[in-house]
């Protein structure tokens, strides 16, 4: 991989806001695409040196010396059941960061960056162990891409200790809404932020896409019921397919039945995310993934609000 293709990272990742989305495609020792999001691309290196830390799972490979920082290492044919790839055919390593922590993956070969319309992302399929890893699907000059659900294979691969310890269910009186729409692509996520609601007493609706999110509540606004009447807020993450959150909460803005919604934007891109992007859409908050603790906060914070 040139240093040049890594050098437009920059310039792909501004397209964000226009419900676009920047792929970097890689192979995991086959001749199928997959793909992941260029914002949670640091870098992308030859494959390195790995040595072993005695406190990583077993999933993991080992660990890298990048600039001087100890990088736990993935092999990630082998973490999504992908065909008997080994560790000797994954010849780079793309270093990410997302989830507020930095990660390194190790592929076969790395192949290009590439600019997606995120409506031509499509569900991925309802079969196999290795669907159970997919965002997404998509096509680029009749290439099928399968995009990486980069969240359920750390989060399977490295469990985490909850921090939220002991949460309060939240006041019932008020007469403001209990339920809460959660939009993101991530089935790891959805169940980690429905935990999350349960334990304060809340109830959810679950969805997958912002398009889905966005139907759904135009559907309850035709049909004479106020969205924000049943909903309290509104969870979404930003890298979703059909429809990214940005583009999500400025259609929210822009429908008078809708733009009252209180919209949380809750994302893995914690180490570049724009901050003046949130507020260009009219977004009301902003939490980076993950911390249960934090978006608990959040989202009571928002219920005492609606019970005044």
């Amino acid at each position: 991989m040139s240093q040049d293709l890594l050098d437009r990272i920059d310039q792909r990742t501004r397209l964000a806001g226009h419900n676009r989305l920047a792929l970097l495609l890689f192979r995991l020792g086959s001749r199928q695409l997959f793909g992941v999001n260029v914002f949670k691309v640091q870098e992308v290196l030859p494959r390195p040196p790995l040595f072993r830390l005695p406190q990583l799972p077993p999933a993991f490979a080992g660990a890298a010396d990048v600039r001087g920082r100890s990088v736990p290492v993935l092999d990630l044919a082998r973490a999504i059941g992908h065909g008997a790839e080994g560790a000797e055919e994954s010849n780079y390593l793309v270093v990410t960061e997302f989830n507020r922590s930095v990660q390194g993956f190790l592929v076969g070969g790395v192949d290009r960056i590439v600019n997606i319309a995120v409506e031509q992302i499509q569900p991925p399929p309802e079969f196999g162990s290795e669907s159970n890893y997919l965002t997404g699907v998509t096509r680029h000059h009749g290439e099928l891409i399968q995009l990486i659900d980069m969240e359920s294979v750390l989060a399977e691969s490295m469990p985490r200790a909850s921090d939220i310890g002991s949460v309060a269910v939240l006041p019932t009186h008020g007469g403001g809404p209990r339920e809460v729409l959660v939009v993101d692509d991530s089935r790891v996520a959805r169940n980690q932020i429905r935990a999350v609601l349960q334990q304060q007493g809340l109830e959810s609706t679950l969805l997958s896409n912002g398009r889905q999110a966005l139907d759904h509540l135009q559907a309850l606004a035709q049909n004479g019921q106020s969205p924000c009447e049943r909903y309290a807020m509104v969870i979404s993450d930003i890298e979703m397919p059909a429809m990214d959150g940005y583009t999500l909460t400025t259609e929210i803005r822009r429908d008078p039945a809708l733009r009252d919604l209180f919209v949380l934007l809750h994302t893995s891109l914690s180490g570049v995310f724009n901050q003046a992007m949130v507020e260009r859409v009219g977004a009301d908050d902003f939490v980076p993934k993950y911390s249960e603790r934090e978006l608990a906060q959040r989202v009571a914070a928002r219920i005492d609000a609606v019970r005044l």
